[in-house]
């Protein structure tokens, strides 16, 4: 994949990671003077859909845009229940800057479209008739293109079609846009995808979008690549591996080796997005290891060398999945369902009681559990192998296996549960997560804990492997394009 590109408009560098090259532009908000120049041409943007990321990305527009003559619009379903919470968001009728949905997607120049994947299944051929003729169709995620793939179609040939993809959740690219406002740079890592450019606008407009919601760090991938990444990226460590990982691992100390409840959890779910979390984010996935006393390295290297090859196994599945198509299908079938029978929650079960009790008792941070190190290191290391494996860049492989998991997602997770994700996020992100949680769950019960308790031997060539890969010096490259403030999260 090309990961190479110029830009008129905005400063663009090279990196080098691991042997290869990349352009990237960084963002900042002494980058907001050049916005007018990037929307050149556009008069309105309308943002359609007001889920996940619909609030964040309107506002942050909105805001970046103040005084200039582009106007940001937000588009609902007349009806729509999420009217009042864009009025209290401060978009109005009276003011020009809320209405029905295609009445705003028919006026605006560029539109972002940010409703459900399903929906926009539903949708697209309405939505695409409504748009003017040489109009820019703005995409946060590949889904649509995967569709369309799917069923032998294209996007309409007089439409620009670009993608700026946030590598974290709608509410963390708001806070940290908003923790910017005194924080030059703290935001949300975008990639951009051009799939069409019919005026050599596109990559323009692409870059602006991303610097105007706020990233700090901008790189190029495909819609193609991007859809495959993220899909597979919230099945797997984003949300249905750490769910999997830290159920089995919560079990087994409860009813196997007979932990108090808390105490299992703590030594599971709280390691993970507490002090695992912290310190990969801040130090990279290898000082997790480099900062344990020996004992408790050999226990890392043997949990590491029982977990990786199960995981690996389940992760090629779902990649296989997602590229086929199957789980796009799936998708898009459990949106039909969910419109007469609604998506339950999971935050009901006693573990995520306990954890509820868990979270108001926090004083301070755990201790690192080894195993539980072991265990999660592993997920995300044969994470990043698949993905390098099927070609995509590296700043992809990072920002989906390891920065949104500890910058985003991670942090809400600690501030509300792993349960409160998996019943908060998109509904593709959730019918993931509760699709794949249970079979990591399984194989790293039914085989990496067996192998584990059953006294397997570090494997001297994994554990070589996971010390000396590539991805260290890479994250340690792309660590210093991070948000430049932690999230900040308070009820």
């Amino acid at each position: 994949m090309d990961t190479m590109f110029t830009s008129g408009i905005f400063d663009t560098e090279t990196i080098e990671l691991a042997g290869t090259q990349e352009t990237i532009v960084r963002g900042g908000r002494d980058k907001f003077d050049l916005l007018p120049k990037a929307f050149a041409g556009i008069e309105q943007i309308g943002v359609i859909g007001w889920g996940s990321q619909g609030p964040a990305q309107a506002q942050n527009l909105r805001d970046s845009l103040e005084g200039t003559d582009v106007k940001v619009k937000v588009g609902l379903r007349e009806g729509s229940t999420s009217m009042d919470a864009a009025r209290e968001a401060g978009f109005a009728e009276e003011k020009g800057t809320l209405g029905e949905m295609y009445a705003v997607i028919g006026e605006s120049d560029m539109v972002v479209l940010l409703i459900s994947d399903a929906a926009q299944v539903e949708n697209y051929k309405k939505i695409f008739s409504a748009m003017k003729d040489g109009a820019t169709l703005g995409l946060s995620h590949g889904f649509l293109l995967g569709h369309l793939e799917s069923v032998g179609e294209k996007f309409p040939a007089n439409l620009n079609v670009i993608g700026v993809c946030p590598k974290g959740m709608g509410p963390s690219v708001r806070r940290l846009y908003v923790q910017g406002k005194e924080v030059n740079g703290a935001g949300i890592n975008c990639s951009f995808a051009v799939e069409q450019d019919i005026d050599g606008k596109a990559i323009e407009q692409a870059l602006g979008w991303a610097i105007a919601i706020g990233a700090p760090y901008v790189f190029k991938t495909t819609l193609g690549h991007e859809y495959r990444s993220d899909i597979f990226g919230e099945r797997g460590i984003l949300l249905g591996a750490v769910h999997g990982v830290s159920e089995a691992m919560y079990r087994r100390l409860v009813m196997e080796q007979g932990k108090g409840e808390k105490e299992a959890f703590i030594a599971t779910v709280e390691n993970i997005t507490g002090p695992l979390s912290r310190t990969i984010s801040h130090e990279g996935i290898l000082a997790v290891y480099n900062n344990l006393d020996d004992e408790s390295k050999k226990t890392f290297e043997r949990m590491y060398s029982a977990a990786y090859h199960p995981a690996f196994d389940i992760l090629m599945e779902i990649y296989d999945e997602v590229s086929s198509g199957n789980e796009i299908r799936s998708v898009v079938m459990a949106g039909r369902r969910f419109e007469r029978y609604p998506m339950g929650k999971i935050d009901g079960t006693r573990m995520w009681k306990v954890g509820e009790q868990v979270r108001a008792e926090r004083e301070s941070e755990p201790e690192v559990d080894p195993e539980t190190a072991g265990l999660y290191c592993a997920v995300m290391m044969a994470q990043i192998d698949l993905l390098i494996e099927k070609g995509h860049c590296l700043s992809e492989v990072c920002n989906e296996s390891v920065i949104e998991a500890v910058d985003s997602l991670n942090p809400y997770m600690h501030f509300k549960g792993v349960a409160f994700m998996v019943d908060n996020c998109s509904t593709t992100a959730r019918l993931g997560s509760r699709k794949w949680a249970p079979r990591f769950d399984y194989n790293i019960m039914q085989q990496a804990l067996v192998d584990y308790d059953n006294g397997v031997k570090a494997d001297e060539q994994l554990v070589d492997g996971f010390k000396n890969h590539i991805v260290h010096g890479v994250l340690a490259t792309v660590a210093v394009m991070r948000p430049s403030v932690d999230i900040f999260l308070s009820e």
